[in-house]
């Protein structure tokens, strides 16, 4: 059974950092390429940044770039998104994704083509 838990969610004031990470259990992690999405109260989910397999390959939305950084321990079965400089309109419940792409590249930005997900952490940035 797979299971993807995030943790790391919390309040923080404008300006300051939070480190998410997910752990995965069930799945053979360097088989899949994994994400970060994002829900705020009344929106679609949004992907906020994907990372291949190999690590290699990272894509943010322009909304996070340069604030925002995704990594992976495979090893380790891991998921981490380092996030700086947040913003109050960075408030969403944040979820973790994985999508089976073994020894792909392309990282897609579209939810309905993640396999796995997890329950989610809730990220509140106050102004």
């Amino acid at each position: 059974q797979v299971q993807l838990v995030e943790s790391g969610g919390g309040l923080v004031q404008a300006g300051g950092s939070l480190r998410l990470s997910c752990a995965a259990s069930g799945l053979t992690m360097a088989d899949y390429s994994m994400a970060w999405f994002r829900q705020a109260p009344g929106e679609y989910r949004e992907f906020v940044a994907g990372i291949s397999w190999s690590g290699n390959n990272t894509h943010y939305t322009d909304s996070v770039k340069g604030r925002f950084i995704i990594s992976r321990d495979n090893a380790e079965n891991s998921l981490d998104l380092q996030m700086d400089s947040l913003k109050p309109e960075d408030t969403a419940i944040y979820y973790c994704a994985a999508e089976d792409n073994p020894h792909q590249t392309i990282i897609r930005i579209a939810d309905l083509m993640y396999d796995y997900w997890g329950q989610g952490t809730q990220v509140t940035v106050s102004s």
